[in-house]
């Protein structure tokens, strides 16, 4: 058997493991990004798993992955927790997967309430993995040995788990109903997320201000975005929310004095007050608008079709001893029970069934 280095960050290496890869019908895939230390957020690991084979490739380093993931399109990926690897990778490649097993849906699917990849492992199969390197800075090169073994760790085990839990959900009947989730999935994140910018602004706190108060907000919000991206840090290591909201709503507060967010070096804290005076001089009708939520009342024959549901929903998921917001939650029946709603179009057919909708 062809032994790979356990790292591979050249197109000669990959090239060599390329083969492996193309032969396998499965994969056992993680990813490892750097949300918590860089801005906007990449790619910087693979982690892969073949039969005998643990290997990690490094999107980081100088080499074309296109290759990769070409071999990976067609292959089912063994995955826990998918969506934010599924959510990297199109981001990084637009690779969109044709199937895949979660192996904590599955776990959730049949009945686990502590569904994280060690509690399963530790459960299922015996093995308990060291954790030390969750929160690691990932795009740091070379990677340590201690990170290193951890993120061979995350693929390396997903082929015995997902085979113990793929079992189960045949034995339960329920592998259908997780083939449903693991393609809806797939569709959610084979597109770009788009930011809605006249949303993204509006913090939690922002509704009590007034529109002055939300223009200066908007303003200073994209400031901080600005920052956060030439300095390479997620940006609530700029400013975090709160302090914000609470500079937009002082700023024009005749009596209380203006909350500066503090420790602002002197360029970053006099490029703040520019932004600032921007927005003050905004003349009125280019303030943002204040949101007007609009809430339908429910009439009282939703109300019983409502109560209906959630009674059939909680007595199906005691027989089947799972959560019941796998099957809706409480926002999903709401909407299922208005009679204009199209909600019952959006939920998956075996949730359909249970609700005998």
């Amino acid at each position: 058997m062809t032994q790979f280095p356990r790292l591979i960050d050249t197109q000669d290496q990959l090239k060599e493991f390329l083969p492996a890869l193309r032969k396998t019908d499965w994969i056992g895939l993680d990813t490892e990004a750097d949300s918590l230390h860089s801005y906007p957020e990449k790619l910087c690991l693979l982690q892969i798993s073949l039969p005998g084979t643990d290997v990690l490739v490094d999107p980081l380093a100088s080499l074309d992955i296109a290759p990769l993931f070409k071999a990976l399109k067609d292959k089912e990926l063994l995955m826990h927790g998918s969506d934010n690897d599924l959510r990297l990778m199109y981001a990084a490649a637009k690779f969109v997967p044709t199937t895949i097993f979660d192996t904590m849906w599955a776990a959730r699917l049949l009945g686990f309430t502590a569904f994280g990849l060690n509690d399963l492992l530790s459960k299922l199969l015996g093995i308990t993995l060291d954790k030390g390197s969750q929160k690691a800075n990932w795009t740091r090169r070379p990677l340590t040995e201690k990170m290193l073994i951890y993120a061979l760790n995350d693929s390396r085990h997903l082929r015995s788990l997902a085979d113990r839990l793929r079992d189960d959900l045949v034995a339960k009947g329920r592998l259908a109903w997780h083939q449903q989730i693991c393609e809806r999935l797939i569709l959610e994140h084979a597109s770009d997320r788009e930011l809605d910018l006249d949303q993204a602004w509006r913090l939690k706190g922002s509704s009590k201000l007034n529109r002055r108060s939300l223009a200066i907000l908007r303003e200073v919000w994209h400031w901080r975005e600005r920052e956060a991206v030439e300095a390479n840090k997620p940006p609530y290591f700029i400013v975090r929310h709160e302090d914000l909201v609470a500079l937009a709503e002082t700023v024009i507060a005749r009596e209380t004095k203006t909350t500066w967010p503090h420790k602002l070096s002197n360029r970053r804290f006099n490029s703040l007050r520019e932004a600032v005076g921007k927005a003050l001089e905004l003349d009125p009708k280019d303030y943002p608008e204040t949101p007007r939520v609009v809430r339908r009342r429910i009439t009282a024959r939703e109300k019983r079709f409502y109560e209906s549901l959630k009674v059939l929903r909680d007595e199906r998921a005691e027989e089947l001893k799972i959560d019941p917001t796998l099957i809706a939650s409480r926002s999903t029946l709401v909407k299922l029970s208005l009679e204009d709603g199209e909600e019952r179009t959006r939920i998956l057919p075996w949730q359909r069934e249970l609700l005998n909708l």
